[in-house]
C-alpha cells in the first residue's frame, strides 16, 4: 500500500513538475522579443492572390508585400489617415478603413490591459503597417474584370455601425458590376457581412467571393504562448475536425507556406483570451488555407467556388467575423443559436472537456453568487470536500486498519521472501480476512487528480477569470502571488529569479501540505518517510509560478482536509491510536 501511494505521489509531483516547466522556462531561457500583439504588428497589404485578376483557382495562393517593405507608424496617425466609418457598441469600440474596406480598428471595451485602473481597452485590431497590424478583410476574384482591391476607396451609407445601425459600402467598376458589403453587428463580438456583385454589363462574368484575417507577428507575453495545455496561434474547424495542431512555425515550414481545407465551419487566429475569425454561412462549400504570405506575416481565409453573374442578376454570399473575448457564454450561445460548429472548442479545453466545463459553470455560478471569485473557489473545494467525504472515511479507516495489520504482513514477507506469487496470494487472502481494501486510501488521491487539472485549465483560460481580484495583495487570481518573500514584497531593488521566487500563497501550501503529512502515518521505509518530509517544501518552489487562483484552491483543500483528520480522529480515536503505534 505504500508503494502504490507512493505512486501516486510521484505521479501527481511529475504532473505539476510538467505544468510548472512553462513558467521556469519562460523566465530562464526567454525567446527573443517579437511585436506585441495584444497592442498592435504591422502589416503585409493584406491583398490574397483571388484579388486579382483571372485566377483560376477559388482559393487564393499566398501573396503580398514583405511588412518590412512597409512603412510603420503608430496606431494613432494610421486611424487619422483617410475616412473610417466609427463602430460603437457595448462590447468593442472601433471602425471600418474604407480604404479596402477592412475591418482593422477594434478595442474590447470591457477589457483592460493590466489591472491599472487607468489601463487601456485591449486592442484586438489595428490598421496595417503599423506596429501590430490585425484585421479582417473581404473581397473577390474575378475573370477578365475589375474588382475591388486593398487600395479601394469605398463609399459608405450611414454614419456610424451599431447594433442598430447597419453600413453599407459600395464601389463599382468600369464595365458594369457593382459591388456591396454590408454590415452589421450585433451587442456582442459578431459583425455579419453580406457580399453583393450585380451585374449591369453586357456579357456574363465569373467571379467568387473570399474573408480573410491578416496578421503579423506572434504573441510575446509569455502567458500567451503556445503550449502543451495551452494552444495559441491558428485555429478553426477545418476539414471536420477542430484544429489545435497547427501553430506559426507549421504554417511557415508547409509547402507553398500554405496548409489548406477542403471544408470549414470557422477559421481565424486565438490567443489565450481572445479570438479573431471569419465564418462562412451555415452548411456553404468553401476551400479554407492557413498561410505565410511572407515572413512573420499570417493569413487565415476562405473562398467560394466561382459562380457565373448572368447580365441584370445578382449574387449575394454571407459571411461572419467574430472579434472579441472567449467568453464561454457567448461562444455557447453563436454556436447553439447559429449554428457556428464547435465554435466553443476555440477554447482548447482538450481532452478533459467533459469535465472541465461543468466545473467552470459550477465555479462560475458561484462566483455570481458570492461576488468574489476567490471565495467561489474556496466554496467550489469545500463542495468537492463533502462529496468526497464518504470516500474520505473509508481511506481514513482503511489506513488504520493497514497499520493494524502491518506486522502480519511484515511476517508475510519475510517468510516467503523468495517466492513472491506466493507471497502476493498471502497477502491477498490476508485482505480478505481482515476485509481491508488496499486501494481505499488511494481513491481520494487519484479523484484529485482530474479535479487539480480542469481547475487549472479554467484558470488559465477563460477569460472569466482574468483580472479577478480576491483580497489584500491579490489582485489578480489568474497571475502568480505578487508579493515576493525574498524581496521583501517589492521592498528591496530586486527581482528574484523564478525558481526563489516564494510568494505568500506558495509559503501557506507549503506549510499546510507539511501539517497535512504529519497527521498520516509514517511510511515503514526511512527513506520513503524522508521523500514525505521534504515533498511539501519541493511542492511550494514547484507550484509559486502558478496562478494564485490555483494555489488558493489547494491551500484550501489542505486546510479541509486536515480539519477533516482531526474530527476523524476525535469521533474515533481507536483511529488514532492505530495510526500513531
Amino acid at each position: 500500500m505504500d508503494d502504490k501511494r507512493n505512486l501516486i505521489a510521484a505521479i501527481l509531483l511529475s504532473v505539476a513538475i510538467l505544468l510548472g516547466w512553462n513558467f521556469v522556462a519562460d523566465k530562464f531561457f526567454p525567446t527573443p522579443d517579437k511585436p506585441d500583439v495584444t497592442t498592435t504588428v504591422a502589416g503585409a497589404d493584406g491583398t490574397p492572390a483571388a484579388a486579382t485578376q483571372g485566377q483560376p483557382s477559388a482559393l487564393p495562393v499566398p501573396g503580398g508585400t514583405s511588412p518590412a517593405a512597409q512603412t510603420v507608424r503608430s496606431v494613432e496617425t494610421a486611424l487619422a489617415e483617410g475616412t473610417r466609418v466609427p463602430i460603437d457598441t457595448p462590447a468593442i469600440q472601433g471602425s471600418i478603413n474604407l480604404v479596402g474596406a477592412r475591418i482593422d480598428d477594434i478595442t474590447l471595451s470591457k477589457y483592460r490591459q493590466t489591472i491599472a485602473k487607468d489601463s487601456p481597452p485591449v486592442r484586438l485590431f489595428a490598421p496595417g503597417g503599423t506596429k501590430a497590424a490585425y484585421f479582417a478583410s473581404l473581397g473577390w476574384g474575378a475573370q477578365g474584370i475589375e474588382v475591388p482591391g486593398p487600395a479601394t476607396v469605398w463609399t459608405a451609407s450611414g454614419d456610424k455601425l451599431t447594433p442598430s445601425t447597419p453600413v453599407t459600402l459600395s464601389w463599382s467598376n468600369a464595365t458594369g458590376q457593382s459591388f456591396r458589403i454590408e454590415y452589421s453587428i450585433d451587442t456582442d463580438y459578431l459583425i455579419t457581412a453580406k457580399q453583393t456583385i450585380a451585374n449591369t454589363g453586357a456579357a456574363p462574368v465569373t467571379a467568387s467571393s473570399f474573408a480573410l484575417i491578416d496578421r503579423l507577428g506572434t504573441p510575446t507575453d509569455p502567458h500567451e504562448k503556445d503550449s502543451w495545455t495551452i494552444h495559441v496561434g491558428p485555429t478553426g474547424y477545418l476539414g471536420g475536425k477542430s484544429v489545435f495542431d497547427v501553430d506559426y512555425d507549421d504554417v511557415e515550414e508547409a509547402a507553398d507556406r500554405s496548409i489548406r481545407y477542403n471544408s470549414a465551419g470557422w477559421l481565424g487566429f486565438t490567443d489565450k483570451y481572445w479570438l479573431a475569425a471569419i465564418v462562412p454561412a451555415k452548411g456553404e462549400r468553401v476551400t479554407a488555407a492557413i498561410s505565410s504570405p511572407a515572413a512573420n506575416n499570417y493569413q487565415t481565409l476562405f473562398a467560394r467556388d466561382f459562380t457565373t453573374v448572368a447580365p441584370g442578376k445578382q449574387v449575394t454570399t454571407t459571411s461572419r467575423i467574430f472579434a472579441g473575448a472567449k467568453e464561454v457564454r457567448i461562444l455557447s450561445a453563436y454556436q447553439n443559436d447559429l449554428g457556428i460548429t464547435r465554435l466553443s472548442n476555440a477554447i482548447d479545453w482538450g481532452w478533459f472537456e467533459f469535465f472541465e466545463v461543468p466545473i467552470f459553470k459550477l465555479l462560475d455560478w458561484l462566483f455570481k453568487q458570492v461576488g468574489n471569485f476567490g471565495v467561489a473557489i474556496m466554496v467550489l473545494t469545500l463542495i468537492i470536500r463533502l462529496g468526497m467525504f464518504p470516500i474520505a472515511q473509508r481511506q481514513f479507516q482503511s489506513m488504520a486498519q493497514m497499520r493494524l495489520v502491518q506486522p502480519k504482513m511484515k511476517a508475510l514477507q519475510e517468510r516467503f521472501k523468495d517466492d513472491k506469487p506466493k507471497m502476493q496470494q498471502e497477502l491477498m487472502k490476508l485482505y480478505k480476512d481482515e476485509k481491508i481494501n488496499p486501494l481505499a486510501g488511494c481513491l481520494p488521491i487519484l479523484i484529485q487528480i482530474p479535479i487539480f487539472y480542469a481547475l487549472y485549465k479554467v484558470l488559465m483560460l477563460t477569460i472569466e477569470m482574468r483580472h479577478q481580484p480576491f483580497a489584500l495583495w491579490i489582485k489578480d487570481l489568474s497571475a502568480p502571488d505578487p508579493a515576493h518573500i525574498l524581496n521583501l514584497f517589492g521592498l528591496l531593488p530586486f527581482t528574484p529569479p523564478s525558481i526563489l521566487s516564494i510568494g505568500i500563497l506558495a509559503l501557506i501550501l507549503g506549510v499546510t501540505m507539511f501539517l497535512q503529512f504529519r497527521l498520516n502515518p509514517a511510511p515503514a521505509d526511512p527513506v520513503q518517510e524522508q521523500v514525505f518530509k521534504i515533498m511539501p517544501w519541493l511542492f511550494m518552489f514547484i507550484m509559486a509560478p502558478f496562478a494564485a487562483g490555483l494555489l488558493l484552491y489547494w491551500i484550501t483543500n489542505n486546510i479541509l482536509s486536515i480539519g477533516q483528520q482531526q474530527w476523524m480522529y476525535r469521533k474515533y480515536p481507536a483511529l488514532k491510536t492505530a495510526i500513531a503505534k
